[in-house]
Parts: structure tokens; C-alpha cells; sequence
């Protein structure tokens, strides 16, 4: 596990809640972090032209962006220009003093498409100069009083320039930055549910759990289908989504009854799963769901050299579900009520251990810059920087490909 380096991501959206591009945070395993931190860095960038050069055949990004840390060797490096210019943002360290020869640097960057993010700049005078070149500057908004956070939006916000709340990490938090004016945000603010005392679920996912129930008890396919009869906005979402590439079918579903013949029990379960997070798409945050569904595709990622077919889809369940609580704004032990799940899999959902807990945890894991948990759970699982990056990226890859 010597000199590997882990990515964790973070996502960053606009007021609508929509995913407009991630913070990739690459980490070094623990034997890594007495070395100094440029050659840290330096020792990263291979690594992630790898993954970015992945990410550009791979991932359809679309308009979204991957914000990447940089110091100055990798700012003057030869491997930056190898990443596709459209879809990355260059984060620019603190540690980064803005001298001519950066800022001349930073312009034949931004000259070939990419764009320069500032971190903290009111903390130290070293990335003043660049201020002009930026095209974002994130604020840290953790430990400083709004006050204040409105002072350094008023410093740095011009028309140029997009300014984005980092650590955003509950919905307080995020309301008083869109006070104040921000319109892009950093964290996971989006998963902290408001409110746990909900005891109706909508009529949206009450449908789909309905279903969701009547499968797990093996009931006859016209019981099944006439539970989607009653709501034919989940059938055409159920074709949609079995329709779409992410998939890999090689024929067109035309009806519940053609889905329940190709797909089988199993596999309509596991689409009723993603119905589930997408049912209240007009209360539920879109990030909220994309995190969701990414988790639930890298738990499974993380399980396919342990476990058969069955219990993979059991894995995807996990991870999917997992967020469950934000998505209905109640309880776990309440979600868990109302529908009837595995054991393995309600183990896992409330208390991340059994079979599935460590996939579940690592995948957790992924979503923040904890590298030291990364690693404990990789070396658990046997898992180098290779195989949990990989997955990562496919797990992400393969969301932008469902067009939720």
C-alpha cells in the first residue's frame, strides 16, 4: 500500500441543486504524508492525468467540471496540458505565490480552455495578483460569522468571476450563503435532512414501495404490472431508465411485461431501487439523488471480485438506499418499516457492518478527502489506489450515462 494515491471527490452545484462538477481530492496513503507536501503532490499528478485521461474518453462529462488541486510544480508541470482543457478547472493552492512567471503561466492556461479556481485568497496575500485571472474563488465557510463571509464575497465578487461556498455541510449553512449571495456551493449540505419526523411518504414513492413490496414477496407478474398501471409516470420512467445505455441491453423494453421476460425478478428490483431515490424528483434535490445512485453503482463496483450476481444487486440496494433517510426525511428504522429487505441489507443500512458493511463504508469514504479511512478500508478489502479509483470513476461514469 506504499506511495498510493487515493481520489475523493466532492461535488459542486448551482441553486437548483444541480451537479455542475466535482473537487477530485487526490490523497496520499499514510506512509506518503511524512514526505513534503509539493513532492506529495508532484508524486499525484501522473496518477491523475491517468484518471483524467480515463475520465475524457470514459465519463460524459458534459458542461461538468473536475476541479483539481495544484501546486506550482504542477502548475509548470508537462503532465497538466494532457488533461482535456474544456472540462478542467485548475484549483490553485494557497501555498502558490502569484509571481509574474505563475500569472504568465496561468494566462497560456486559460489560453488553451482551462479555467483557474483560487482557494482562500483573502488569507494570505500570495494569490492576489492572480485575482483578475480567476475564473472562480472559493471561500471556506466553516469558523467565520456571516458578517464577515459577506465582507470577503464583497471583496472578491466581480461579473468575471463565480464565487463558490466550500464546506457547506447543512442547509443553515447553505441558506444564509445564498443570502448573501453566493450562487455555487461545495459540501454535502444536500444529504442532511432537515427534518426526521416525516410520517407520510408522497404518493410517488408510495407507489414504487408498493411495488417494490409486492416483488420481494414473488408475486405473480399481473399483480406486478397492475401495480404500474395505477401509476403510469413510473412506467414510462421504469422504460426510460431500462432503455437508456447505462444499461447495456441490446434490445428496446416496450412494456412491463417485456421488462419483468428480459430482465427478471432480480434485476426489476434493482430498477425499482433507482425509481426510488428518483420518485420525488420535485422535492428531492438533484445531487441528492446523483450521490445516491453513484453510491449504490460503486458498492456494487467495490463487490463484483466477493460476491454472485445476487448479492451484488443487493450491494447496489445498499448503497442506493443508504441515503434514504435524507431522500424521505425520516428515519432509517422508519424507511426500513415499510419496506421488506434483505437482513444483510438492513444490517448494512443501519448499522454499516455485516457482509455489505465495509463495500458500503468505503464508498461512504470516497465522497470526502478522509484518506486515512480510504486506506483502512482498502487494505481491509485488499484493494490497491488502482482498483478503488477505477471503480470510482466507472461508478461516476456510468451515472452520467442514466441522463438522471
Amino acid at each position: 500500500m506504499e506511495d498510493q494515491a487515493f481520489i475523493g471527490r466532492q461535488p459542486i452545484m448551482d441553486l437548483k441543486q444541480q451537479i455542475i462538477g466535482y473537487e477530485l481530492f487526490i490523497r496520499q496513503s499514510a506512509e506518503a504524508e511524512s514526505a513534503e507536501f509539493e513532492d506529495s503532490l508532484k508524486a499525484c499528478s501522473k496518477l491523475l492525468v491517468n484518471t483524467m485521461g480515463d475520465i475524457d474518453i470514459q465519463w460524459l462529462l458534459g458542461d461538468k467540471l473536475a476541479f483539481v488541486n495544484v501546486n506550482e510544480d504542477m502548475l509548470n508541470s508537462e503532465f497538466l496540458e494532457l488533461m482535456p482543457p474544456q472540462r478542467t478547472t485548475l484549483e490553485i493552492l494557497r501555498s502558490v505565490v502569484a509571481s509574474p512567471a505563475i500569472i504568465e503561466r496561468c494566462q497560456a492556461l486559460r489560453s488553451e480552455g482551462y479555467k483557474i479556481s483560487l482557494d482562500n485568497p483573502h488569507l494570505g496575500t500570495n494569490l492576489q495578483p492572480l485575482v483578475e485571472h480567476a475564473d472562480y474563488i472559493k471561500i471556506d465557510v466553516q469558523n467565520i460569522s456571516p458578517a464577515d463571509l459577506k465582507k470577503i464575497f464583497t471583496q472578491f465578487n466581480a461579473p468575471s468571476v463565480k464565487m463558490i461556498a466550500e464546506k457547506v455541510e447543512t442547509v443553515e449553512q447553505y441558506e444564509a450563503c445564498k443570502e448573501i449571495g453566493f450562487r455555487l456551493f461545495q459540501g454535502f449540505y444536500f444529504a442532511k435532512p432537515e427534518t426526521l419526523s416525516a410520517k407520510v411518504i408522497n404518493a410517488s414513492f408510495d407507489s414504487v414501495l408498493s411495488i417494490l413490496n409486492t416483488v420481494s414477496q414473488d408475486a405473480d407478474n399481473d399483480e406486478i404490472v397492475a401495480g404500474f398501471k395505477r401509476d403510469a409516470a413510473l412506467s414510462f420512467k421504469l422504460l426510460r431508465y431500462i432503455n437508456s445505455v447505462g444499461f447495456g441491453l441490446s434490445c428496446e423494453i416496450q412494456s412491463i411485461n417485456h421488462a419483468l421476460t428480459i430482465l427478471g425478478r432480480k434485476q426489476l428490483y434493482r430498477w425499482l431501487t433507482l425509481l426510488m431515490v428518483t420518485a420525488g424528483e420535485n422535492s428531492t434535490p438533484p445531487a441528492l439523488m446523483k450521490t445516491s445512485i453513484t453510491r449504490g453503482r460503486l458498492t456494487e463496483l467495490f463487490g463484483e471480485s466477493y460476491f454472485e450476481k445476487k448479492d451484488r444487486d443487493n450491494l447496489f440496494i445498499v448503497g442506493v438506499f443508504s441515503l434514504l433517510d435524507a431522500i424521505l426525511k425520516m428515519p432509517m428504522e422508519q424507511v426500513l418499516e415499510k419496506i421488506q429487505l434483505p437482513e444483510p441489507v438492513t444490517e448494512a443500512l443501519l448499522t454499516r457492518e455485516g457482509i455489505y458493511g465495509p463495500f458500503l463504508q468505503l464508498a461512504e469514504a470516497c465522497e470526502g478527502a478522509d484518506s486515512q479511512r480510504i486506506l483502512e478500508l482498502a487494505e481491509l478489502l485488499q484493494f490497491d489506489a488502482t482498483k478503488v479509483n477505477g471503480c470510482h470513476m466507472a461508478a461516476l461514469a456510468w451515472v452520467e450515462t442514466l441522463g438522471i
